[in-house]
């Protein structure tokens, strides 16, 4: 009887306990094993993926950085394009301003930059970083842009002269051109050069030290070559000059150096949590309803229905995923250097592995 009653003891805690309350060696096990999956499903050339969960650290690349030589990826080295992370990053920046007393996110845009055409409209700082400005997006081929843009002011050259699509505050419209004329505000109030005040205050007190503009010319150690896939066959992606969005999806980096920007915002010690919870929250349109989207970050729920925060990145020749999950103090990255890949799904599959 006695051994019986163990028995049955024994199956009642094995059912009883959560599915992935596996080590942290199995989850990575898990999540490697999804990874691999998804480069065979998706044909991709090669993933860095960097994930922290109860207080560890895994990073590892999968597939190469470059399909000729057969070069590896190497998390600690291998700069992706990340896109529209470059927002979350152009947020952080403005964070600093905010926290600094130099910029009310509730004032009009006109107040700190007056090199923008009137539009009959007020815009505020918030909702210029939120997507509420009714800035236009890309048109026509303006995605494939190869010109060089010297600065910032000449950026804003292309879209300055568009009306706006809408009344500011009345819709959510995803705009990268919004974060152009962001980095001029910024470039305002700090004095200081776009690029410049970014090494300044951002990268280089969080040592993101492989984190750079992508200068197409420029020899850059660890660059990944950039893929786009036609069927089951690949190609070099076409050659684009990025200097026309710095801001909003301009820059390079690793899946670490992401790692280091995720853990400052997640532990406090970039800006206070107050200031994060202020630019995670979702903002709403006139009408009160709410966008998914604070001042530069990305807030919903997964697939699990787990609350995250984040922004995705499309690139030419690069997609970049990054989730903070606050509640359940969880962070995954994952850079592809290749267009359009499928990873939202990988990203949080991946993050229930290690969710306890």
């Amino acid at each position: 009887m006695r051994i019986k009653l163990l028995i049955w003891f024994g199956i009642l805690i094995s059912t009883t306990l959560p599915l992935n309350a596996q080590t942290f060696e199995e989850s990575i096990a898990l999540a490697s094993k999804k990874v691999e999956m998804a480069m065979d499903s998706q044909l991709l050339p090669g993933i860095a993926v960097s994930v922290y969960a109860d207080g560890k650290m895994w990073s590892d690349g999968f597939g190469y950085s470059n399909l000729e030589s057969k070069s590896p990826i190497i998390p600690e080295i291998s700069r992706f394009r990340i896109g529209s992370i470059s927002k979350t990053l152009t947020a952080a920046a403005l964070s600093r301003l905010y926290e600094d007393g130099a910029i009310d996110l509730d004032a009009n845009v006109d107040q700190y930059y007056t090199g923008f055409p009137d539009k009959g409209n007020p815009i505020t700082i918030k909702q210029l970083a939120g997507h509420l400005s009714g800035i236009r997006h890309y048109q026509g081929n303006e995605f494939l842009n190869s010109k060089r843009y010297e600065n910032v002011q000449d950026g804003l050259s292309i879209f300055k002269d568009s009306p706006l699509l809408f009344a500011p505050g009345e819709k959510y419209s995803y705009s990268y051109y919004g974060y152009n004329l962001l980095s001029a505000v910024i470039e305002q109030v700090s004095k200081m050069l776009f690029l410049q005040y970014m090494q300044d205050q951002v990268f280089s007190p969080l040592e993101m030290l492989h984190t750079v503009p992508d200068y197409p010319e420029k020899i850059i150690p660890g660059r990944v070559e950039f893929y786009e896939r036609k069927g089951d066959v690949f190609l070099n992606a076409p050659f684009v000059d990025n200097s026309y969005k710095w801001a909003g999806g301009g820059f390079l980096s690793t899946s670490t150096d992401l790692m280091l920007f995720a853990r400052a915002h997640l532990d406090y010690t970039f800006v206070s949590e107050e200031t994060f919870d202020t630019f995670t929250a979702s903002q709403k349109t006139n009408a009160g309803e709410e966008t998914g989207y604070g001042v530069g970050w990305r807030t919903a729920n997964d697939r699990f229905g787990r609350h995250y925060v984040g922004h995705s990145g499309g690139s030419v020749g690069g997609t970049s995923m990054l989730m903070i999950y606050p509640a359940e103090k969880v962070i995954v990255i994952l850079l592809v250097n290749c267009t359009q890949a499928n990873i939202g799904n990988l990203a949080s599959e991946i993050a229930n592995d290690f969710i306890k």
